[in-house]
């Protein structure tokens, strides 16, 4: 990612409608699992510029949540909202002890590492450093055949379906209690803005991570609508067969 991403995901995450829309996706999919608790530690690994960390606290209780991100300008973004503990490092080699955390998540941080099979090295670290009965929260980006200028700009290096993250999870060790996607209802608009409209010779470059443009900013609410929507189904136990998000829940087992 270019300087100028991070500025504007800092900017936009609080406001823009995936991000509030996936925030009621993930209490979704968290509340069964991490109910009200006097005392949990949390890691989000990749925390970019930190929009999540603050958010994670409602599952902390007495605990705390750290945030670790490879990338000095997104830390230094981190700092100016969150007070918490803020490391640099790898997700790939969690500089923490085995059996530290209670919940970890990966908020689309694995389908950014490079190289090959670093995805399965961080995976077996986020199982390293939770304890027994802990949680891990991953979320990707879903279908190879998505790829797009979004990807390119934010240097994406892989997308998943949904038997692959069950099968790599499952090898670093975890039990996988539910995959899902998620951002299905607005699929169909993304497949055609990313392959038809490319197919037509027409641009389709840079990250999607902008406002929207002048004159639809009234989509925001009808695009955080859809996901919220997509969130209260998930709250039934329903999983969603197709979308642009792939979500797993798993556990380290506890011995």
């Amino acid at each position: 990612m270019r300087a100028e991403d991070y500025a504007d995901l800092h900017a936009l995450e609080d406001s823009l409608w995936w991000f509030a829309g996936m925030r009621e996706v993930t209490a979704a999919l968290l509340d069964p699992l991490c109910p009200a608790a006097e005392e949990r530690l949390i890691l989000d690994a990749g925390c970019g510029t930190g929009g999540m960390l603050s958010w994670l606290t409602r599952y902390a209780g007495r605990g705390g949540v750290a945030g670790l991100d490879l990338i000095y300008d997104a830390l230094k973004f981190c700092r100016e909202r969150h007070e918490g503990c803020l490391v640099q490092g790898s997700a790939t080699d969690l500089p923490f002890g085995d059996s530290t955390f209670d919940l970890v998540t990966s908020f689309d941080v694995l389908v950014q590492i490079p190289g090959e099979g670093s995805d399965e090295r961080a995976m077996r670290e986020m199982y390293r450093v939770l304890r027994p009965g802990g949680v891990a929260f991953v979320r990707v980006a879903a279908y190879g055949w998505m790829r797009s200028g979004h990807d390119e700009a934010l240097g994406t290096q892989r997308r998943y379906a949904r038997a692959e993250l069950r099968r790599k999870m499952g090898g670093a060790g975890f039990r996988v209690l539910r995959t899902t996607y998620a951002n299905s209802l607005l699929l169909p608009l993304a497949v055609v803005r990313r392959l038809v409209l490319k197919r037509v010779g027409l641009s389709d470059r840079g990250s999607d991570v902008k406002p929207l443009p002048r004159g639809l900013g009234w989509l925001n609410s009808a695009f955080e609508g859809a996901l919220r929507s997509e969130a209260r189904l998930l709250r039934t136990g329903r999983d969603l067969p197709a979308g642009l998000s792939l979500i797993c829940l798993a556990e380290r087992p506890r011995e």
